[in-house]
């Protein structure tokens, strides 16, 4: 039976990444892609795919040394080495995953969603000066 993992983390980060630029990471890294340099979108979309590759891998891996580890496979030589191998990997894409997790977030706890600004009011009709101001009264 297939084991599936949920990847959360990657989940969580692009609703941040979403609530923040107010539109589907989806199209967010599309826009980031026509210009993948230098901004600060590009860097968090960027990062998010990263993330989403290391739980893929951690995924993969994870089912592989299931198979691997079946109690019905005998273990020789050859399959040790791949269990350890598998063990390896998961064990760096967890370390990737937890790195770009926490410098995105740090990252993203350092931005704000700036309010829309409200349309100026409509023009109220023009008060004359003379009429907006009392008028000065000099006693001697």
């Amino acid at each position: 039976m297939p084991h599936t993992t949920s990847h959360t983390t990657s989940q969580t980060i692009a609703e941040r990444i979403e609530d923040l630029y107010g539109q589907p990471i989806a199209a967010l890294e599309a826009h980031a892609d026509t210009n993948p340099t230098g901004t600060m979108l590009a860097a968090l979309t960027s990062s998010h795919t990263d993330l989403q590759l290391a739980e893929r891998n951690i995924t993969f891996q994870l089912q592989r040394l299931r198979e691997l580890a079946h109690p019905e496979r005998e273990i020789g030589r050859g399959e040790a080495g791949h269990l350890l191998d598998c063990a390896r990997r998961i064990a760096e894409s967890v370390a990737t995953r937890d790195a770009h997790a926490k410098t995105v977030s740090a990252v993203l706890a350092g931005l704000h969603r700036v309010p829309a600004t409200p349309s100026p009011p409509a023009a109220a009709p023009a008060v004359p000066a003379s009429a907006a101001a009392p008028a000065a009264t000099h006693t001697r």
